[in-house]
């Protein structure tokens, strides 16, 4: 299942990746997310958050969070064939 207030964070990191990186928790407080969606933010989880939101939109948010590409990558095929598969 998608999250709209997580796809919408991820969205507005586009423009403001600077403030992001300077302070997340101050960044993410913005938005209305659940506790647990709000703590796997804080810990770089990307198989939690790759069954939330639009797999273009997790890409860049973890590239403009400041995560390697080749880490990201590894993460997701390390969660498995089923990190995305709440898509629809």
């Amino acid at each position: 299942m998608r999250d709209y207030w997580l796809s919408k964070l991820f969205y507005e990191v586009q423009s403001n990746a600077a403030e992001y990186r300077a302070d997340r928790a101050k960044f993410i407080a913005r938005y209305p997310l659940r506790p647990e969606v709000k703590d796997a933010l804080l810990r770089d989880d990307v198989a939690f958050l790759a069954r939330r939101v639009n797999p273009y939109l997790l890409r860049f948010y973890f590239g403009a969070a400041g995560m390697k590409d080749d880490e990201f990558i590894r993460r997701l095929r390390a969660a498995g064939p089923t990190a995305g598969a709440a898509h629809g």
